[in-house]
């Protein structure tokens, strides 16, 4: 599947719900949902027939773009939560958020995902001290995350630290903002990972 490389305000719009994918720009009035709450395109006020089919693939699609990969990258990590005991969504859930990239814009290091993506990818940030450019690496509980030192002085970053009030950190994480480092301290629950997307029809839909 290609790489999508339009306007991702449109991807917010017809799932219907906020993605977050522009950073601080969601949170604002010019944020798509708000002016436009509709699906994109010539017959998206027009009345939508959802079948059972077509709302498993809505929430698919919309957990795949919210953490940002394709769908063979998605695929893969859809078998390694079903190899996993237990419930299937929710350990789905918690592997695409203990993506390194995702625990960088959880921890404020980034403004969206893809910001954060592109920070792992040109080796801004340390994972246990060691550099690594990976951003679908998986971390773990006690895994430390920071920025490099010759790279805290990144408009991006300081940018995203600042607004991370307004979003707020996670319970599984620590942020020590003084350093640019945080810490996992516990894998994420499905609670506080809150995101508004059913899981299970996801596990539904691959089951078919």
């Amino acid at each position: 599947m290609a790489k999508y490389r339009g306007p991702v305000c449109r991807l917010c719009r017809r799932e219907g719900v906020k993605l977050f994918l522009k950073g601080s720009r969601c949170m604002t009035e010019k944020c798509a949902i708000e002016r436009r709450s509709y699906p994109p395109g010539q017959h998206g006020q027009g009345r939508q027939r959802i079948s059972e089919y077509s709302a498993q693939l809505r929430e698919k699609q919309k957990l795949r773009r919210i953490y940002g990969l394709q769908e063979r990258q998605f695929r893969g990590f859809f078998g390694k939560a079903e190899r996993r005991a237990g419930i299937t969504g929710e350990h789905l859930l918690k592997l695409l958020e203990c993506r390194l990239d995702n625990v960088v814009y959880r921890l404020g290091f980034a403004s969206s995902r893809k910001e954060a993506r592109q920070l792992v990818n040109h080796g801004h940030l340390l994972l246990n001290g060691r550099k690594t450019d990976i951003p679908a690496c998986v971390v773990k509980a006690g895994d430390v995350v920071e920025v490099r030192e010759r790279s805290r002085a990144l408009v991006p970053v300081l940018s995203a630290l600042e607004a991370v009030d307004g979003r707020g950190i996670p319970g599984w994480l620590e942020l020590d903002r003084a350093a640019f480092k945080g810490t996992v301290r516990a894998l994420p629950t499905k609670e506080e990972i809150a995101l508004p997307v059913n899981e299970q029809m996801v596990v539904e839909l691959y089951s078919r």
